[in-house]
């Protein structure tokens, strides 16, 4: 995993490629607690805890919705933080190829804007990034 973390300062911005099975989330959430620990100061426990949350949701929804290559990148700085996932789909209609599944599921999104992000979807070269933004 090619990770780069940038020196410490505003924002501190963390960017991984991810693998494109089930082993992507938890190196998502892996890397961003890495950062989080590093810049302890910029964030209490709890919203810590609430951004690992958001970047599983994100990632989960990625590989279960959408086609590789995955990347996570995580900018934080006192009082915000930015999360972006993208993946290699360019279909932004929201409708997902596995919509008619019957396993329990259809709630990382509400999860994420529960938690108090704001929610965005950017088109890319090769597919999207959906990006999530925290302030508190």
């Amino acid at each position: 995993m090619d990770t780069a973390i940038a020196p410490r300062g505003c924002p501190a911005t963390l960017h991984v490629p991810l693998p494109s099975g089930e082993q992507a989330a938890h190196q998502a959430r892996q890397a961003a607690a890495r950062l989080l620990a590093q810049e302890a100061d910029a964030c209490p426990d709890e919203v810590a805890d609430d951004l690992v949350l958001i970047v599983s949701e994100l990632v989960g929804n990625a590989v279960l919705h959408a086609d590789a290559p995955y990347a996570l990148t995580l900018s934080l700085e006192r009082g915000r933080a930015g999360i972006a996932v993208s993946d290699g789909a360019a279909d932004l209609s929201g409708s997902h190829r596995d919509a008619l599944r019957k396993e329990p599921g259809g709630r990382g999104l509400k999860i994420v804007r529960a938690l108090g992000a704001d929610l965005f979807v950017s088109p890319g070269g090769r597919g999207k990034q959906v990006i999530a933004v925290l302030i508190w």
